[in-house]
């Protein structure tokens, strides 16, 4: 069990739950609006008569736009607080869903409204705190894994998105549209700040600068860039993997990601229930641990069943646990204050996380016309991210924001 856990401590309100739920459900919401185009992308490209790179840059645009956007989100919700952010960005994603109908001709006015679909990608930083500051320390990690599921929205777009549009070439875009304006109108009523959390007078700049200034922003980050980045690189290269290395067909590669990906979905809130009973930094040590062990028994090329196959899920189930606890970690080292400004960070990191290795997997195979290498060298930074999740982050006390004896180099204190 958890030391410096409460039992005398208080359960979540009934108003922490709804806040939890309309969280989710809007975070599902707005990343299937977020992920739109990738679904279509091979649409797009015989309609506009696109290069292979000029596909693969159209469907990374919103990701990439989406991650860097939570920086600035994350910040603002600090100040402004979810109950303003989160109809407010749901309702200003509708524009360029909807604009995706208009320009769906101009490859250029493509990658303008696939900028501003990026905004649907930040609602990542304004769940976080307004989730972190309903529950105790003791009910976080379990709290912020279920809040985490919400990136199956993506899932649900790469299923739905391609099916609806068999029924009118429009009407993704519209349901979508629908769908985020009833979710606004919901949220504006159901979601509210926790009266007693803690408003930052400063500047914008000042905070995100504050944030940037703690040494653990940047642990996080780092081991966030390979938990939830191996989760991003996965969805983006897993079906190439599977039809180059495997053969299959491209329905059913696509199945399997898909498969992989639900098996992320399920393990991100079993990472944050058990940090809730063990130190969150030791649950991503042993998940790490896991991934790098299963990527070098991938790495051998097993057959794909049942070998592959089982290296593949059980890396997925690891880095979704990874997922859940360093967001759990980051709920228990980080002055409320700030929980906004920290989260958009580490969420940037974790999403820019993923588009390197599928970088490199291609390079490797294009040079060496195997994938041995790239899973060796997943194996190696997961290694890394286990032995400093464990040897460093593993001194931070569960339970406050105050550093245990020793550790009070990671903490650091809201001014």
């Amino acid at each position: 069990m958890t030391e410096g856990v409460n039992s005398d401590a208080k359960p979540p309100t009934s108003a922490a739950y709804r806040n939890l739920v309309t969280a989710t459900i809007g975070f599902t919401l707005t990343f299937w609006a977020w992920d739109l185009i990738a679904p279509l992308g091979s649409w797009y490209g015989e309609r506009l008569d696109l290069s292979s790179f000029q596909q693969s840059f159209l469907v990374a645009v919103p990701v990439i736009v989406g991650s860097l956007g939570r920086i600035p989100a994350g910040a603002l919700t600090d100040r402004y607080g979810a109950k303003l952010m989160f109809p407010l960005v749901s309702a200003l994603t509708i524009i360029p869903v909807l604009l995706l109908i208009v320009v769906k001709d101009s490859y250029g006015l493509m990658i303008v409204v696939g900028f501003l679909l990026g905004l649907g990608g930040t609602t990542f930083a304004i769940g976080i705190p307004l989730v972190n500051s309903w529950f105790p320390p003791e009910k976080r990690g379990l709290a912020l894994g279920v809040f985490g599921m919400g990136m199956g929205g993506v899932a649900l777009s790469g299923y739905f998105t391609p099916r609806i549009a068999k029924h009118g070439e429009n009407l993704p875009f519209v349901v979508v549209a629908i769908a985020l304006a009833v979710y606004a109108v919901l949220a504006a009523v159901l979601i509210t700040d926790r009266p007693d959390r803690p408003v930052p007078t400063a500047p914008l700049a000042t905070r995100l600068g504050s944030a940037g200034r703690l040494r653990v922003t940047w642990e996080l980050s780092a081991l966030y860039a390979i938990g939830f980045g191996g989760i991003v690189a996965f969805g983006v290269y897993l079906p190439t993997y599977l039809k180059t290395w495997y053969e299959l067909d491209p329905t059913d590669a696509g199945t399997k990601a898909a498969g992989f990906a639900l098996v992320t979905v399920v393990f991100r809130p079993i990472g944050g229930w058990l940090s809730d009973r063990v130190h969150p930094a030791v649950v991503t040590a042993w998940a790490l641990g896991v991934v790098a062990l299963f990527a070098i028994v991938q790495a051998f090329d097993p057959k794909l069943n049942p070998g592959g196959t089982i290296a593949l899920l059980v890396m997925a189930a690891g880095l979704g646990t990874a997922s859940g606890s360093v967001f759990a970690l980051v709920s228990q080292v980080t002055p409320q204050a700030k929980v906004g400004s920290v989260t958009g960070i580490v969420g940037a990191m974790g999403g820019l996380g993923g588009f390197v290795p599928p970088l490199v997997m291609g390079a490797i195979y294009s040079a060496k016309d195997s994938y041995s290498i790239g899973f060796m060298l997943l194996s190696d930074l997961a290694l890394a991210g286990c032995v400093y999740a464990y040897g460093r982050m593993r001194g931070i006390r569960p339970g406050g924001d105050e550093p245990a004896p020793g550790a009070a180099k990671v903490t650091v204190k809201a001014p």
